[in-house]
């Protein structure tokens, strides 16, 4: 399983279609702390750049990416897989912030912070559908937090 969220190319699967997401680091993405990993999104429409740094790279337990450049002020991501009675557990940690001040923790309070939990549910769904005849137990939106 961990194999499958190790291979970069696989995020254009777990990302729902209308964020036209596309992965501009040329393929084969080799996954390792340091990687940083260019992307593009469509955010109504506006397409915006994405570069992702891999903070921490822990085969076959968990990986950080943090974004250098894109939509947030920060945003740090960690995937964490535990094996449990013979299945693994996904868990995913976000945090992040918004610049624009008081205006984009209004955004954030009335649009952001729900699109951010419906693309996480987009990915379980995908998930679970992907991995629904392997020993995969649950795919969690553990927290997704603003700073």
């Amino acid at each position: 399983m961990f194999e499958f969220f190790s291979k970069a190319e696989n995020l254009s699967i777990i990302t729902p279609t209308r964020l036209g997401f596309i992965i501009l680091t040329p393929a084969p993405i080799k996954m390792d702390t340091g990687r940083l990993i260019d992307c593009k999104i469509y955010l109504m429409g506006i397409p915006i750049h994405w570069r992702s740094l891999i903070t921490d790279f822990e085969l076959p337990h968990m990986f950080i990416d943090q974004q250098i450049k894109g939509l947030y002020t920060m945003w740090h991501h960690t995937h964490t897989f535990h094996e449990m009675d013979g299945r693994v557990e996904i868990k995913d940690r976000v945090v992040y912030s918004i610049p624009f001040s008081i205006l984009g923790r209004i955004l954030n309070y009335l649009w952001i912070r729900k699109d951010l939990q419906n693309i996480f549910y987009y990915r379980k769904r995908v998930i679970d559908k992907h991995f629904e005849n392997d020993d995969y137990k649950s795919y969690t939106k553990d927290s997704i937090m603003e700073k």
